[in-house]
C-alpha cells in the first residue's frame, strides 16, 4: 500500500502548508497494527504477536517561539489548539487531540524541552477499528517532535512515553503493544512480545499469505466502554490467586484452582490464560511455517473472546463465521479490545480475491450491514521521513 501510505504523508504536508504557510520542519510517520493473537493479555504481562501494518499516521510539525500548540486534523477537517503550560490535567478534548496533548506533555516532563508547535496530521489507519490508530498517531507525533526539539530518545523510552501518552491524558488502562509494535514493527514480520520483559523476535510471514482486516463499521471508545472494566477484573483475579499477574500463573495451576474465583472472574481469567497458551502455539507454527496451526490458535481465540471475555458482538462474530467460509482462510477472530472494530483473518494469497467477493455479500445478508476489507502487509516501524 505504498501508494496510499504517500497519499497520507502529502495530505499531511498539504494541510500543513494550507493551515500555517512554509514547510514542516520535520515529517514523520508510523505505522497500525494488526494482532494475529494475544488479545487483552499485554496488561496482564503476557506474550502476544502483532505485525506493524503498511497504514500510517503522519505528522508535520514546525517550531513556534512561544510554547502554544496548534494542531490540524486533516482527515477531521478540525483544528485545536493548547498552551503547553497551561494544561495540568485531562480536560474534554477531542480523543484525537488527547494522544497529542499527552504525547507533548509526557515528553516535556521527560526532559525532552520542547518549543511551541503547529502540526498537521493526517493517516490511513481506519479509526476505530482494532488497527491501533491511535497508537500510530501517538507514535508519529513523538517522532515529529523529538526531530523537532534536536533530541534522541531510545526506541524502548519512546514507547514507554506513548505509552503512559495513553493511560493518563486518554484515560485507556491499555498494554503497551500497540506503541510497542509501531516502533519495533518488521517488514515482513510479526513480532513475538513478551509484554513484561518487552523483549521481542521477528517471526516472518511467509509472503504466500497476507492479513485482512475486515471492519464490522461499529465504532467503539476504548475510554467509555467495557475496556477498562476488563483491565480491573484481570486485576482482581490476579489479586485472589495471589499472583502479580494472570501471567504468573501457569496453564496446569490455573485449572487446578479456577473454582476459588466467583464465575465471572473465572472467565475472564481462563481467557488470559490460555490465550497466552495459544499465543505461544501460533509463534510456534508461525516459524514453522504451520500456518493451518495458527489458524486454528487464532479460532480459539475468538471463540474464547466471545464466550469467556464477552467483547464480541454480533457483527464481528458474522464476520468471522463468513471469513471461515472461504477457502484459503486459515482462521479469523476480532481485531482490538472488541466491542467492534475488525476482524483480523489469515489468508492464503491466493484466496484474496474469493475473499473479497463472498465476506461482504454474506456480511451484508447477516447483518444488513457493509464491511470494508484491508488487505495488509507487515510493515517498518515508525521513522522520520523525507518530503
Amino acid at each position: 500500500m505504498a501508494e496510499t501510505r504517500a497519499a497520507a504523508a502529502e495530505r499531511a504536508v498539504e494541510a500543513f502548508v494550507a493551515a500555517f504557510g512554509g514547510r514542516p520542519e520535520a515529517v514523520a510517520r508510523a505505522p497500525g497494527r494488526a494482532n494475529l493473537i494475544g488479545e487483552h493479555v499485554d496488561y496482564n504481562d503476557g506474550f502476544v504477536l502483532p505485525a506493524a501494518i503498511d497504514r500510517d499516521a503522519v505528522v508535520a510539525v514546525s517550531a513556534r517561539r512561544d510554547r502554544r500548540f496548534r494542531v490540524v486534523a486533516a482527515d477531521l477537517a478540525a483544528e485545536e489548539s493548547f498552551h503547553l503550560d497551561e494544561v495540568t490535567r485531562p480536560g474534554r478534548w477531542p480523543r484525537w487531540v488527547s494522544y497529542v496533548l499527552g504525547v507533548a506533555k509526557v515528553l516535556d516532563e521527560s526532559n525532552v524541552r520542547l518549543p511551541g508547535a503547529d502540526m498537521a496530521v493526517a493517516g490511513d489507519v481506519p479509526q476505530g477499528s482494532g488497527l491501533s490508530s491511535s497508537a500510530a498517531l501517538e507514535v508519529a507525533s513523538a517522532r515529529a517532535l523529538v526531530a523537532l526539539a534536536g533530541a534522541t530518545l531510545p526506541d524502548l523510552e519512546l514507547v514507554e512515553i506513548c505509552h503512559r501518552a495513553e493511560s493518563q491524558w486518554a484515560g485507556v488502562n491499555c498494554g503497551i503493544m500497540d506503541q510497542f509494535a509501531s516502533v519495533y514493527g518488521r517488514p515482513g514480520q510479526a513480532i513475538f512480545l513478551d509484554c513484561r520483559a518487552l523483549d521481542c523476535i521477528g517471526v516472518p510471514i511467509p509472503e504466500s499469505a497476507v492479513l485482512i482486516a475486515a471492519d464490522s463499521g461499529v465504532r467503539r471508545g476504548l475510554a467509555e466502554s467495557a475496556y477498562n472494566e476488563r483491565v480491573r477484573e484481570c486485576d482482581e483475579a490476579a489479586h485472589r490467586l495471589g499472583v502479580r499477574k494472570l501471567r504468573d500463573i501457569g496453564y496446569d495451576e490455573y485449572f487446578a484452582r479456577e473454582d476459588e474465583l466467583p464465575e465471572r472472574l473465572r472467565r475472564r481469567a481462563r481467557h488470559v490464560v490460555t490465550e497466552i497458551e495459544r499465543t505461544r502455539e501460533a509463534s510456534s507454527a508461525l516459524e514453522a511455517g504451520a500456518l493451518w496451526r495458527v489458524g486454528r490458535a487464532m479460532n480459539g481465540s475468538h471463540e474464547s473472546l466471545r464466550a469467556d471475555y464477552e467483547v464480541s458482538t454480533p457483527e464481528l462474530d458474522a464476520l468471522v463465521e463468513a471469513a471461515r467460509a472461504v477457502p484459503g482462510v486459515y482462521g479469523s477472530r476480532l481485531s482490538g479490545a472488541g466491542f467492534g472494530g475488525c476482524t483480523i483473518s489469515l489468508v492464503s494469497a491466493e484466496a484474496v480475491s474469493e475473499f473479497r467477493e463472498r465476506v461482504p455479500a454474506a456480511y451484508l445478508a447477516a447483518t444488513g450491514r457493509e464491511t470494508t476489507l484491508h488487505v495488509l502487509r507487515p510493515a517498518a516501524g515508525a521513522s522520520v521521513i523525507e518530503i
